[in-house]
């Protein structure tokens, strides 16, 4: 089966199309900026990756495994009182691969929907537990409870669908493994402490099952209307490309004067 990955979509097409776990979010926030990417190809100026942040989920990812491979709880796992232990499958290395990651086809719509994930643990009774690294640097707590941290509970969400659509029985609660840099040391010296802390969410992804379809009409149908920043307002992408627009339009017709 032909799998499309980096051709635009077309209206009415047979192919199974891959759609990642970040485009649906980026429907959820904007559909025009999704149309714009999936039928023209034309992408969100995109920021430089936060090579930390990356550092972190590898040296995370490096830890866990250590004891994965012995059948042993991690100690962080015992303190915060969660029994389980480190999944074990032979498609972990593909579940965690970057535009590979767990797949699963979505008959009504024809999406191949796709999301890399940072961890699974498996509970004493065999559930899955999807497992995501987080890390930031704050005076205050870590918490998952900001507005724009929806996207972090959709995203968990979505390796949950997907590990379900794969046949595998998937625990409601997840949990974030957030690191959070320490701010109140006398100085660097070289190096940067972390205060990690495990957050439990607990998910529901019916949603998905609404909103690929309209995923899906959205793909079919004229360019829509714009949506909304992930910090609130307008998207800041539509309403950075329309001033502009506007401001180049002005500027050729003054200088036709």
């Amino acid at each position: 089966m032909a799998y499309q990955r980096s051709k635009p979509y077309q209206p009415g097409q047979s192919d199974p199309y891959k759609i990642s776990r970040s485009r649906i979010d980026t429907f959820m926030w904007c559909p025009r900026c999704f149309w714009l990417e999936e039928r023209l190809k034309i992408k969100r100026p995109s920021s430089p990756p936060f090579r930390i942040n990356s550092a972190i989920d590898e040296l995370l990812k490096k830890e866990f495994d250590s004891f994965r491979s012995k059948g042993e709880p991690h100690p962080m796992m015992v303190e915060f009182g969660i029994e389980a232990t480190p999944f074990s499958h032979d498609k972990l290395d593909t579940w965690r691969e970057n535009f590979v990651g767990v797949q699963a086809l979505h008959k009504p719509t024809n999406f191949l929907v796709f999301g890399a994930v940072d961890d699974i643990w498996v509970t004493p009774q065999g559930q899955l537990i999807v497992v995501d690294y987080k890390a930031t640097a704050k005076a205050s707590e870590v918490s998952i409870d900001s507005d724009w941290q929806i996207m972090y509970k959709r995203q968990m969400e979505v390796y949950q669908w997907l590990l379900r659509q794969n046949g595998f029985d998937v625990c409601d609660t997840g949990y974030f493994v957030y690191a959070n840099g320490r701010l109140d040391l006398d100085g660097f010296y070289n190096k940067v402490e972390f205060k990690t802390k495990i957050i439990p969410y607990t998910g529901n992804a019916a949603w998905i099952e609404k909103t690929l379809p309209k995923m899906k009409q959205c793909l079919e149908s004229d360019m829509p209307q714009p949506g909304k920043a992930v910090m609130g307002g307008d998207c800041d992408y539509c309403t950075y490309a329309k001033k502009r627009t506007e401001l180049t339009l002005k500027h050729l017709q003054n200088s036709k004067k």
